[in-house]
């Protein structure tokens, strides 16, 4: 029997997924929930699993098709004795072409022709704009209701680009918007100009991948909203230091996994933000939205780049549960097992730079979130210490810098530097007894 495999919803606000990459071509044997693809949405990479036991039987969406969510991209064969026709291999498209197809709308390749009335429909029913028409349309300030009105020219009345550009010479145009708001584009640059200007002798053009585009656009984004902030304080964690190096054999050994400074960055900044609900918020227009629980964000460096999981309700957690839970939410994305909603809901960030040696910088803030804390590399220095009777001596103490940025719209530098000097006291006066 014939099953369809169609391209998965990962959240409810994702509406298409680009095909990063087969894992299995058509005649290999698949168990269910074997791993046969890789796909890129504009919040997560993921690895997809089979729906079924069988055989791969068709394959219908190539690798760097971008396809609305719910459309089918394969077909599995549950008789496995069943015979399989294996088309001949096609020659995979250069670089360079894959490069000029993200700058020129091309029409659509014969052998997808079967998909274009689907696509021109929309996976909920709704018209649907390739990924460079909603692009000149968020350039020109298209709203919705103009591409609405716009008629298509393409095949089962899609809307080109050259549809699009034949509506912007006629147009009215509308009130400019603010550009907070429009704020987040990328624009997109024509290939070929830009071969001219960087000869292949000396340059290579790479076009950015999904991710990378989307944390691009996401950066612009957050600088365009938020006006950046940034305070910064140094940290005695020499006790913290001590406290690691004594117990991370036995830690290792009972939950077997190593035990990192991480976690306990994270549970002096969940006690902190309890202290400091407005830093817990975000805005909307002229209101200010207070969050009950803290969904505390961790950036992972993964093959693809940056990703932010977020650990909900981390409030909720004792020490040893926010150490699995960093420990877990690590290991599944560097081998890109998210899932959209534990990259999603978050409410306040850690960037935890120090690990590769940097002890200073300045994150920027992950909308809609209104700050974001960074930590600085952990390292000896000579320090000025002063007892109880105003004796000053010269000591080595394990010091680091944290470097909070944040929304000046609703956060102040009275409100930024007491977060900070409140963080600051818990590390070094860390309630050990609480950890193990």
């Amino acid at each position: 029997m014939q099953v369809e495999v169609v391209m998965p919803k990962m959240g409810e606000s994702i509406q298409e997924g680009k095909i990063l990459r087969w894992m299995k071509k058509v005649g290999d044997k698949i168990q269910k929930d074997e791993t046969i693809l890789e796909i890129s949405t504009d919040k997560v990479d993921s690895e997809i699993p089979s729906p079924v036991a069988g055989i791969l039987s068709k394959i219908v969406a190539q690798e760097q098709d971008t396809v609305p969510v719910g459309n089918v991209i394969a077909y599995m064969e549950t008789d496995v004795n069943a015979r399989i026709e294996i088309a001949p291999k096609t020659q995979a498209p250069s670089t360079q072409s894959e490069l000029r197809n993200e700058s020129i709308e091309a029409n659509p390749l014969p052998q997808r022709h079967h998909m274009a009335e689907a696509e021109a429909k929309g996976s909920n029913g709704s018209r649907f704009y390739s990924p460079l028409v909603r692009t000149i349309a968020k350039n020109e300030g298209l709203s919705t209701r103009e591409l609405e009105i716009i008629a298509g020219s393409g095949a089962a009345g899609r809307v080109t680009k050259a549809d699009v550009l034949s509506y912007l010479k006629q147009r009215i145009p509308e009130p400019a918007m603010p550009q907070a708001t429009r704020g987040g584009t990328v624009q997109r640059v024509d290939l070929s100009e830009l071969q001219k200007k960087y000869p292949s002798g000396g340059y290579r053009i790479q076009q950015m991948d999904n991710v990378q585009l989307k944390m691009a656009e996401h950066m612009l984004k957050s600088v365009a909203t938020s006006p950046h902030v940034a305070a910064v304080d140094e940290v005695d964690v020499t006790s913290l230091v001590q406290f690691r190096a004594a117990n991370a054999s036995n830690f290792e050994k009972h939950e077997g996994y190593k035990l990192t400074f991480t976690p306990f960055f994270a549970s002096a900044v969940v006690q902190t933000l309890k202290e400091f609900p407005i830093v817990n918020s975000s805005i909307e227009g002229d209101k200010i939205i207070y969050k009950n629980s803290v969904n505390l964000g961790i950036a992972v460096a993964s093959p693809s780049g940056l990703i932010v999981p977020n650990i909900h309700e981390a409030d909720e957690k004792n020490f040893i549960g926010l150490a699995r839970a960093i420990n877990d939410l690590s290991i599944r994305t560097r081998n890109k097992k998210l899932t959209v909603e534990e990259i999603q809901g978050g409410t306040f960030t850690i960037s935890n730079y120090g690990i590769f040696g940097t002890i200073i910088g300045t994150p920027i803030i992950s909308q809609p979130q209104v700050a974001i804390l960074g930590i600085g590399a952990i390292k000896k220095r000579p320090v000025v210490l002063t007892d109880k009777e105003g004796n000053d001596s010269i000591g080595i103490r394990s010091m680091m810098y944290l470097t909070m940025s944040f929304d000046h719209r609703i956060i102040d530098g009275a409100v930024g530097g007491r977060f900070l000097a409140r963080l600051k006291w818990i590390l070094e006066n860390f309630e050990f007894c609480k950890v193990l």
